[in-house]
């Protein structure tokens, strides 16, 4: 079977915006008789082949079965690459020997939900969609959402209810309130903090508006926890009161926290 470039990144297109774990298999080099040629690929999730193939038979059943096990055992993004004696290694009779490059898509991208469409926001999502991130967007206003193009990484909600999403929300993402002010924030803020536990909170204001949502949500019940589970001010001490530096303010602070969390498998940069 011959490959088929289109249809290969169709697929792939397909299992990332679906964010289905995947593995490509790519026969890179061959010594000797085997059963297809290099650069054949195939397209493998944890239920098996989905597109393509590296050659059928004994040698793709074990290709599949190592992309399968390296997906159920990886704890982040990688690659390895294997050569297999076709005869001694993988049984079949043709004495060949084959390359194979394993190339791991695990889709465990960094999730924000970004509440708030306002300028800050509009210099803070093209950003974070340049990254190894995946952005929800809220907005009552859909004139501002349609400011920042369409993007496979980014869901645009727009509602006159802010609140009410929040249980359709990712719990595992990054919260980060910026609407248009403390009347529309706190209810938010209250849904999130009494529905949920994410990994990050943050609220975007003065030290003066802090003390009156804490005050606030003290006066709803919340406890002392709760209370002082998010960021307000949000972002690092940095730049000056323009948006888009206080947008790099934030971005910051969200960087800092993802890596001190571990949320996505990468190198922290050294100095």
């Amino acid at each position: 079977m011959a490959f088929d470039v289109h249809r290969h990144w169709q697929k792939v297109s397909e299992l990332l915006q679906n964010n289905t774990p995947f593995a490509v298999v790519t026969m890179v080099d061959v010594r000797g008789s085997a059963p297809q040629i290099p650069g054949a690929k195939a397209v493998v999730t944890s239920d098996g082949v989905v597109d393509g193939t590296v050659g059928g038979g004994k040698v793709e059943a074990r290709a599949v079965a190592q992309a399968i096990d390296m997906l159920k055992t990886a704890d982040g993004c990688s690659c390895q690459l294997v050569t297999w004696n076709l005869q001694t290694d993988i049984g079949m009779t043709c004495g060949g020997e084959a390359k194979f490059f394993f190339e791991l898509f695990l889709c465990n991208d960094w999730k924000v939900s970004l509440f708030g469409a306002g300028h800050i926001a509009q210099a803070l999502v093209p950003i974070l969609l340049q990254m190894n991130c995946r952005v929800t967007w809220l907005d009552q206003r859909p004139e501002w959402l349609s400011r920042v193009q369409e993007h496979p990484k980014l869901t645009k909600i727009c509602t006159q209810n802010l609140q009410d999403e929040v249980k359709q929300l990712d719990p595992g993402s990054f919260f980060v309130l910026m609407t248009q002010g403390h009347a529309t924030d706190l209810p938010v803020l209250a849904e999130v903090l009494q529905t949920m536990r994410p990994p990050y909170v943050g609220v975007l204001g003065s030290l003066q508006k802090a003390k009156i949502l804490r005050r606030d949500l003290k006066g709803k019940g919340f406890s002392d926890e709760k209370i002082a589970s998010f960021f307000c001010p949000m972002g690092l001490p940095i730049g000056n009161n323009t948006p888009p530096e206080i947008a790099i303010s934030v971005l910051s602070q969200l960087i800092q926290e993802r890596d001190r969390l571990g949320i996505i498998e990468q190198r922290t940069k050294s100095f």
